[in-house]
This record gives structure tokens, C-alpha cells and sequence, in this order.
């Protein structure tokens, strides 16, 4: 995320598009969703997720639009410098003199570059029409809001996405002591289930449940937080690795809630509607389908973009029958007030839902592998970020600040957090509900608005952008924005009330 253009990557199907774009929204946000659920009321949770999944698919076209909007942005900046070149070379040399060059010095320029043979291929297969809007370079929200945006603007839109990453690594860092904590404070006995545990419950003699989550996270931070101060990248095996664990323990969760369910022995009796967990529900559910600052690596990779709308509409058609579907078996399996804030824990303690051991722990101790993998990387953006928010043009960092105070202030203050609490429900809730809210309504709806402001004198109203998205009347645009207004003053609220109550 340091906004600027990168490498495309190599070119993959659509439907591995798909399957990409499925496997980044559906992760660790899910395994809170259905204690919201239970918190928020069936009817109202099936209502909210229903509609906050069509906002998400607005704003994901709309960041979709903005790609190709900057990409043609960059194809008409680079024909006018390459203009400028051949005007100012034609003004400085004679005919004698490009003559004579011609015969004694070598071309250093070459014959097509890798751009102009981009735009010329493009240019072939449409019939002889250059598609300014192909989405054939990688442009990053940074690089966006640094094209479309003043100088206020790609401020405002650097401190939205870091307060967003600080609370996806407090999540993080919470996630995985608590998991941790689970198995060795040996909560895996059957009857384990039908107890409710307290943080000043024993865990190994006089040590408590809380110490031990401490200790664990003590030691997540010295092993994962060194990465802070290097860079640190994805594998593609890694990446398999962890999406087929969380294909199986996704789809182990649902078949044995069902097989309960089924059997007739499921205990949840979750209430219809209850307005108190709504604002909750709203903020795990923002962040359950958050994928907008990633859309460019996912998108651009695509060989063929033809179908990529419908293809982006059927994966949210999937991602929400997926939500609903590990939701609600979730709620009438167990009663609300056992479910936990980490979903896959309610597996490990009950021997009546799961009674091989070894599942149990596999259970147990999958956010620990899935989770663990992607807070580096996490780290290593928050701190890039931060680096490119105080850069200035032609000025380098001192080696303590760039190595030291940059890592130091990305590290600390998640993991002071997740020394503080370890309420997972709460820390989605509120990294959703403002840090995603930004992310996912207010960025993209101000990208495709001054993306349309921009170009339309340049190219004119009569250029047809192909990726331009269904919701191309302004009044969409409008309605994020006061939808996003509305949702923030709404749980802004709801916290003020709630802690006046208290």
C-alpha cells in the first residue's frame, strides 16, 4: 500500500479471480459473525448482512471503475509526455543532424517499448480502437487517491487505512493467545461445553486465564513481531496451505452443526430481534466483507476482464449464502449465551458436537496457523503506509527512524490492545464500523466520483468506460456517502448510551 504502480504478477482465469477474491473476504471476520448473529436477532441479522453485502458489492464497482479510470488516466499523461518528447527532439536537432546521428550512433531508444506494445496489442484486438480503460496496470488505492484526490484528501484516506490495519492487527494479536490459551488451559474435556469460564478462573494452579493469555501473547509478540522490522512476504504454497485449512475447517464447522441440528439435539433458541446488537453486528459484518484495498491485485491479474462485473456479482451471491449459512447453523446449534467470540472454540469443548480428539485440536488451533501467517504481512504494510503518510518528495528517513521508530510505532500499540482486552467481538465491532466504513463506503464512492470529474474533460462524455459500474448515476454515489454518515453517527451513539448506562 505505498501507492504506487506495481508489477501486474502473472495472469490468471477469471474464475481464479473468483475464487481468489471468495478466499480474501471469507476469513477470520467469519468466525465472529455468528455470536453477532445470536446477539443481533435471526431477522435482523439476515436483513442487515442481505443489504451491507449489496453496499459492499456497490463500492467493490465502484473501486473497479476507478482502476480503469486511472489507467486511462496514465495511458493520456504518457501520450502527451511522449508528444512533448517528439516536439522538443524535432525543435532541437536539424534534418543534417538526425541524419547524421542516424548513421554514426546506435538507437538507444527502442523500436516499441513494453508499453506501446501494450497499447498496440490492446489496439489490434478491438478492431483498431485503443481501449484507454483496460485494466492492464496495477494501480493501488494509494496510487488513486494520489491522482484524484488533493492533498487533504490522500492524508484523510492514509490515516482511514492504517487506524483500519492497527485494528486488524490488535484482532490478530488477540486471536491467536486466546486460541492458545483455549487448548492449554485444557477447555477440550467434554463437559467443557456447558461452562461459562471467567478470566480469573485457574489455568495451571495458581496462574489464571488471563496470565496465560498474557504469556501467550507475550510470546506471539517476540516470535511474529521481529517481522515488523523486516520485510516480510506471501508464498504461494503458504497461501495454499492456509486456504485449504480454511476450506476444511469452514466446511467441518457447518456439516457438524447441521448433522446436530438434524439429529434434533440442537439448543439454540436465538431471539428475532434485538436491537442493542445491532450496532455490533453492523461492524462485524463491514468487515466480514472487506476486500476494496485489494481489489487491485485481484482484479488486475485477470487475463480476460470481459465478464469480470458478473463474475465479482456471483462470488458476493456465494460469500453471503456462505455467512448465512455458517450463521444460522451456528445460532440453533448452541444456545447464545455459550457461543463464543472465536466460533471454531465451540467446537473444542463439547464432545456431544465433536468427539475426536484430534479434530477438537485441529479446531482449536486453526486461527493460530491461518492468522499467525498473515500478521506479518499485515505489520509490513501498516508500517509502509505509515512510511509513504510522512514522505516528502526528494527526503530520506534517518536510519533509526526508518529501521526503529517506523516498526516500533506500527508494533506497540495493537499489541498494548490486546494486552488490555481480548474481546474479540468488540475489536471487530469497532475496527469495522469506523476504520471500515472509510475503506469500504467513503474511499471507493469518492474514487469513482472525482475519477468521473477528472476524466471526462480529458477523454470527453462520449468515451465508454467497459468496467464503469452498474451504479453509474450520481445518486448511488450520494447514498454511500449518507448511508456511511448515517451507520457512523448511528454507533458513535449506541457506544455514548451504552457507556452512559453503565
Amino acid at each position: 500500500m505505498a501507492g504506487g504502480i506495481t508489477e501486474t504478477g502473472e495472469p490468471y482465469s477469471a474464475f481464479v479471480g473468483l475464487v481468489y477474491m471468495f478466499n480474501l473476504i471469507v476469513g477470520t471476520g467469519a468466525l465472529t459473525m455468528p455470536r453477532a448473529f445470536a446477539t443481533a436477532g435471526w431477522v435482523v441479522s439476515l436483513a442487515l448482512i442481505s443489504f451491507l453485502g449489496f453496499m459492499s458489492y456497490m463500492t467493490t464497482t465502484f473501486v473497479i471503475e476507478a482502476m480503469a479510470a486511472a489507467n486511462a488516466q496514465l495511458r493520456w499523461k504518457r501520450r502527451e509526455q511522449e508528444e512533448i518528447d517528439d516536439s522538443d527532439s524535432n525543435s532541437d536537432y536539424s534534418d543534417d543532424d538526425v541524419m547524421g546521428r542516424g548513421r554514426s550512433e546506435p538507437e538507444t531508444k527502442p523500436i516499441l517499448s513494453v508499453r506501446e506494445y501494450r497499447d498496440r496489442s490492446v489496439h489490434e484486438r478491438s478492431g483498431g480502437h485503443v481501449d484507454h480503460f483496460d485494466i492492464a496496470e496495477r494501480v493501488e488505492m494509494g496510487q488513486m487517491a494520489s491522482m484524484f484526490f488533493n492533498k487533504v484528501g490522500v492524508n484523510m484516506f492514509y490515516i482511514c487505512i492504517i487506524v483500519y490495519l492497527y485494528g486488524d492487527l490488535a484482532i490478530y494479536a488477540a486471536a491467536v493467545p486466546i486460541s492458545l490459551m483455549e487448548v492449554a488451559c485444557g477447555n477440550h474435556s467434554c463437559s467443557a461445553g456447558s461452562v461459562k469460564y471467567n478470566d480469573t478462573d485457574p489455568c495451571w494452579g495458581s496462574v489464571t486465564r488471563k496470565d496465560a493469555y498474557r504469556v501467550f501473547l507475550s510470546v506471539f509478540t517476540l516470535m511474529l513481531g521481529p517481522f515488523t522490522f523486516f520485510n516480510a512476504q506471501k508464498t504461494k504454497y503458504l497461501q495454499i496451505l492456509t486456504s485449504v485449512m480454511r476450506w476444511i475447517a469452514f466446511t467441518m464447522m457447518i456439516i457438524l452443526a447441521l448433522i446436530r441440528i438434524g439429529k434434533g439435539t440442537g439448543e439454540g433458541t436465538p431471539p428475532v430481534a434485538t436491537l442493542s446488537g445491532v450496532p455490533n453486528l453492523f461492524g462485524v459484518c463491514v468487515y466480514s466483507f472487506m476486500c476494496q484495498h485489494s481489489l487491485p491485485s485481484l482484479v488486475t491479474p485477470i487475463s480476460d476482464k470481459k465478464r469480470v462485473g458478473t463474475l465479482v456479482f456471483a462470488d458476493y451471491v456465494l460469500i453471503l449464502g456462505f455467512y448465512v449459512l455458517l450463521s444460522f447453523t451456528a445460532i440453533f446449534c448452541f444456545k447464545s449465551s455459550l457461543l463464543h467470540d472465536m466460533y471454531t472454540l465451540n467446537f473444542t469443548d463439547n464432545c456431544d458436537v465433536l468427539n475426536i480428539p484430534f479434530l477438537r485440536y485441529f479446531l482449536g488451533l486453526f486461527p493460530v496457523f491461518t492468522i499467525s501467517t498473515n500478521f506479518p504481512i499485515i505489520a509490513v504494510t501498516l508500517r509502509n503506509n505509515w512510511k509513504t503518510l510522512f514522505h516528502r518528495d526528494g527526503g530520506t528517513y534517518p536510519w533509526v527512524v526508518d529501521r526503529v521508530v517506523f516498526p516500533l510505532i506500527t508494533l506497540v500499540p495493537p499489541i498494548v490492545v490486546a494486552f488490555c482486552t481480548h474481546n474479540l467481538e468488540s475489536l471487530v465491532g469497532i475496527t469495522g464500523a469506523y476504520a471500515g466504513t472509510g475503506i469500504q463506503y467513503i474511499v471507493p464512492a469518492c474514487l469513482v466520483y472525482y475519477a468521473r470529474r477528472h476524466l471526462e474533460p480529458v477523454v470527453g462524455r462520449d468515451a465508454i468506460n467497459k468496467h464503469r459500474s452498474p451504479f453509474r448515476h450520481a445518486f448511488w454515489v450520494w447514498f454511500v456517502w449518507l448511508w456511511a454518515g448515517s451507520c457512523l453517527m448511528f454507533v458513535t451513539a449506541n457506544i455514548i448510551l451504552t457507556d452512559t448506562r453503565k
